[in-house]
């Protein structure tokens, strides 16, 4: 049985910098904090490779004591606190007197440090955590830190450092967090000799959340400001139509610090209850400010948990803060310009080119269709070179459901000649008992299932017949394979269409609702994740530049080749902006940054997986982006292919999992209107 001993000193620091310093950002974290609890004016980050061989801080505060530098990387050595007392009222950002130490005992460190009183400045330099250098220097008032080779003496932790790209967009994201948190602070960051934030420290939030997040997506978030019981909230919540596919633009501060409490997330989310996008996240900068005793920050090792002595009040503040700020906003969405386009006709409806229904290979789209919708349901339309340049349609322009789908006369013709022509003859004859007939425009959308017993039988039954080996008796009759024959397929027909969302279709003793967007959704994954295919892309007149977080600015750079393949050119702008030049014909230039953010939240679940595993997961956005959807007001010809689709059996669940096809019984039916017992 081992000996219970007691650590090295040595080793137990290294324990210890496994609870603060989990990575550079964390390292930037520590000292940042530092820096302002020093009071300093501006603050300077600058890391290289990821912050994995520099991160250099420096800030204006009031320096250190000479006799105190040593004793300031020590364990518990901190200025914050004095007694267990302090504890329950903590003002400041650091308080524990670990950062430090943990820091050095990982890195090779250098220190340097002047107070406005001093004539001259510390240098020390220490390495494992333990001091190898210290004399006087010549150095500008206040402190300088310089963390070299993190993790240089514990190669355990290296191997789960992430790529150089990752781990500085955390770095950046750890800079853009105190930022906000600290306007009256000016934080400069340079990357690998890059700046790419610098904030005024005017000591105005609106100027940091400019400055951090971008003017675009600053315009998009309002003034909020609450108080009660002690408790008083301010900031910006972001409009209902400024929502993003994730929370990573949701930041909480609890007296200056940051934090991630579920209270206020719930609460913020609450505040836009029917006001939101399913799926759609609300963004917000909030500062809380409570009494020092009425918050537990000493919960956790890197401090962003926090406990409430009154977490409802803290939700009702949030919450009504919120409410406030949405019910107080009377701005309305402009209406783009081009939506309306300068060439459609008085009295017509905009109509956009129907989306790709072709079939896997083929490479053939419908002619002549149209997909007809409100003006304010269709995204703005451009001539940026898209495919099929928008067509003007009056309303009769689209073939309505409930005639054209009818059963025509035994000698019905099939659609043929000029557009008007097939708008007004029947898509469906009596002769062709199996299914609805596809119309020659739509005959290239799917893959026709053929009937076995009527063509090549003989050929089926040849490849079916067993190999005889040369000398081999020949075998009998009875061995020989039969000809089989499918089991015919039930008729069915389309009877309508249900709040412009789902078929309805009629089958033998039984009533079908198809939805749509799901089922073309499923037949655009298939199509894209089929060997070969190329998507069709359009060069952009005027590129795209959207300010994505730190992590998916990084992940989209990093996964730039898959985003090619998925039709997307996208490159780094500076400031942590993306510019896109390129984007898939489906698509409108405007709703590139949604798709690519969208994209960008998948990807960062998937892990170290593979190139297909990843391309699957563009290839799930990206379906639904191309995919029709509810709401539209489609041609009878591309409602006939997606429902062909799902009849054949070659689409059953859509990419994310859901049915496509729920089937209501006639005897349930019947059933309802007491028709049967």
């Amino acid at each position: 049985m081992p000996h219970i001993q007691e650590l090295a000193p040595h080793v137990a620091d290294l324990i210890a910098a496994g609870e603060v310093v989990e990575r550079p950002a964390s390292v930037v974290k520590e000292l940042c904090e530092n820096a302002v609890d020093a009071g300093a004016h501006t603050v300077t980050v600058e890391i290289q490779n990821g912050g994995m061989s520099l991160i250099r801080i420096t800030d204006d505060g009031c320096g250190i004591a000479p006799e105190e530098c040593e004793t300031a990387f020590l364990r518990h050595a901190t200025s914050k606190i004095r007694t267990e007392y302090d504890l329950e009222a903590i003002g400041t950002l650091g308080f524990r007197g670990e950062a430090l130490a943990a820091v050095a005992a990982v890195a090779r460190v250098e220190l340097f440090t002047r107070r406005q009183e001093d004539a001259l400045g510390t240098s020390l330099t220490l390495e494992g955590g333990t001091v190898v250098m210290r004399e006087e220097t010549g150095c500008p008032l206040g402190t300088t830190l310089l963390v070299r080779d993190l993790f240089f003496n514990t190669p355990a932790r290296l191997k789960f450092m992430k790529k150089d790209a990752a781990e500085g967009a955390a770095c950046f994201s750890a800079v853009q967090k105190q930022a906000l948190s600290h306007p009256e602070v000016s934080f400069k960051f340079i990357r690998d000799g890059k700046q790419e934030l610098l904030t005024p420290g005017d000591g105005q939030l609106r100027s940091a959340l400019y400055a951090v997040l971008g003017r675009e997506l600053a315009l998009g978030f309002v003034p909020a400001e609450g108080s009660g019981e002690d408790i008083s909230v301010s900031g910006f919540v972001s409009l209902p139509t400024c929502c993003r596919g994730n929370r990573g633009y949701q930041f909480f501060f609890v007296n200056g610090r940051y934090v991630k409490s579920q209270s206020m997330t719930a609460a913020l989310e609450q505040a836009y209850a029917n006001q939101r996008m399913v799926g759609k996240f609300p963004g917000c900068v909030l500062h809380l400010t409570v009494k020092l005793n009425a918050v537990d920050v000493n919960v956790h090792p890197t401090k962003q948990e926090v406990k409430f002595g009154a977490e409802r009040a803290v939700f009702s503040a949030v919450y009504y803060a919120v409410l406030s700020a949405l019910g107080g906003d009377r701005t309305r969405p402009q209406a783009a310009e081009e939506a309306l386009h300068p060439h459609v006709d008085e009295g017509r409806q905009t109509s956009l080119p129907m989306r790709d229904f072709t079939a896997p290979g083929s490479g053939k789209a419908a002619a002549g269709t149209v997909v007809d919708r409100k003006a304010n349901d269709v995204p703005p339309v451009t001539d940026k070179g898209t495919m099929g340049r928008v067509t003007a349609a009056q309303d009769k322009g689209t073939v309505p459901l409930s005639s054209s789908l009818s059963f025509g006369g035994a000698g019905a013709p099939r659609p043929t000649g000029s557009r008007q022509e097939k708008e007004n003859t029947p898509l469906v004859s009596e002769q062709d008992k199996r299914t609805v007939p596809l119309s020659s425009s739509a005959a290239d959308f799917l893959p026709v299932k053929k009937n076995i017993t009527e063509e090549k039988q003989g050929t089926l039954a040849e490849r079916a017949t067993p190999t005889v080996a040369r000398g081999a008796p020949a075998p009998r009759p009875s061995q020989a394979f039969q000809t089989l024959e499918e089991e015919p397929e039930q008729p069915w027909r389309i009877v309508g269409e249900l709040f412009r969302t789902y078929v309805v279709v009629e089958q033998g003793d039984k009533a079908l609702l198809i939805d749509k967007h799901a089922a073309h959704e499923r037949m655009n994954f298939d199509r894209m994740r089929s060997a070969g295919y190329t998507p069709m892309s359009q060069l952009l007149l005027t590129p795209v530049v959207f300010t994505p977080t730190p992590e998916e600015h990084s992940l989209l750079l990093d996964y730039a080749t898959e985003l090619d393949k998925a039709g997307f050119e996208v490159e780094d702008f500076g400031g942590g902006a993306l510019v896109v030049r390129r984007v898939p014909d489906y698509l409108e230039a405007g709703q590139a940054p949604a798709a690519l953010t969208e994209i960008a939240g998948r990807l960062s679940l998937t892990g170290e997986t593979g190139e297909t595993e990843r391309m699957d997961e563009i290839w799930h956005t990206m379906a639904c982006k191309a995919a029709i959807k509810g709401g539209w007001k489609n041609a009878a010809e591309e409602l006939e292919a997606v429902t062909r689709a799902v009849m054949s059996g070659e689409v059953k669940y859509c990419p994310h999992g859901r049915p496509v096809c729920v089937e209501l019984p006639r005897a349930q039916l019947e059933k309802q209107f007491k028709r049967r017992v």
